[in-house]
């Protein structure tokens, strides 16, 4: 459940935030609006560590880590979406394989830091069905690309 309030959380500040930036950036984004954007990234990331950390009963390495995890690949996420944005792409689907991307390199990475029953905690959360629905999304589209 809360992997999947996360994932709902993460793609609505996402998207709203890659509004924000897209908006801003077509009027000249103002270097206080970067800044605004940046700390709402931190929050959102601060406050996805601090529920994790409750729900999985992580220690504190565990805490860094993930804290560190989050903030590498949730950044990297958004500045390769700000990067199609600038390119002007506006197939939705390259926007999700990007999403699926680093979600499931967050999802790689929790595999190494958490324990075997903060790992099955985890999954049943919901990130066992994230991970399927995106295997789901490769399949298809590599079925695709075969034919």
């Amino acid at each position: 459940i809360v992997i999947r309030k996360f994932m709902k959380i993460f793609g609505i500040l996402l998207l709203s935030l890659l509004t924000l930036s897209a908006a801003a950036q077509q009027q000249g984004q103002s270097e206080q609006d970067k800044i605004k954007e940046e700390k709402q990234l931190r929050e959102y990331i601060d406050k996805n560590v601090e529920q994790t950390g409750i729900n999985l009963g992580l220690e504190d390495w565990q805490l860094f880590y993930v804290d560190s995890i989050l903030t590498h690949d949730v950044t990297a996420m958004t500045a390769e979406i700000k990067q199609l944005q600038a390119s002007k792409v506006s197939n939705s689907a390259v926007y999700e394989q990007v999403q699926d991307k680093w979600l499931e390199a967050i999802y790689q990475a929790m595999g190494k830091v958490l324990n075997e029953d903060q790992w099955n905690k985890y999954l049943k959360q919901g990130a066992a069905r994230e991970k399927k629905a995106r295997d789901k999304r490769k399949a298809k589209l590599e079925a695709k690309g075969e034919k």
